[in-house]
């Protein structure tokens, strides 16, 4: 049974910075691509970052290019993700996914396998 667990999120300023944790337990850990995406209320999930099985390949969108930053220790079976600059649009429910394909650094909901509960990020103006 492979479960994500997030945490980290919280109520932060404009300009601040958190750090959110996704802990993996279940099958082998570092077989698996990970991919944070984010859920704001009235629209859709959106991706964020994902990280490749060896951390080798990392990508982003475009929105938090520069100010976010994805990372795995893969002997502690999590990743993280980063948040600087952060400004009120970032606002939302952050998922965390695994995708057990593990290819590349997959940027669309449908190719995770398994998703965390959500961790809220909430960030005043």
């Amino acid at each position: 049974q492979v479960q994500l667990v997030e945490s980290g999120g919280g109520l932060v300023q404009a300009g601040g910075s958190l750090r959110l944790s996704c802990l993996y337990t279940g099958r082998v850990f570092g077989n698996y691509a990970m991919g944070w995406f984010r859920q704001a209320p009235g629209k859709e999930r959106e991706f964020v970052a994902a990280i490749s099985w060896n951390g080798k390949d990392i990508g982003y969108a475009d929105s938090v290019k520069g100010r976010f930053t994805i990372s795995r220790d893969n002997a502690k079976n999590t990743v993280y993700l980063r948040m600087s600059s952060l400004k009120p649009e970032d606002t939302a429910v952050y998922y965390c996914g695994a995708d057990t394909y593990g290819v590349g650094v997959p940027s669309k909901s449908y190719e995770y396998e398994y998703w965390g509960q959500g961790t809220q990020v909430t960030v005043s103006s």
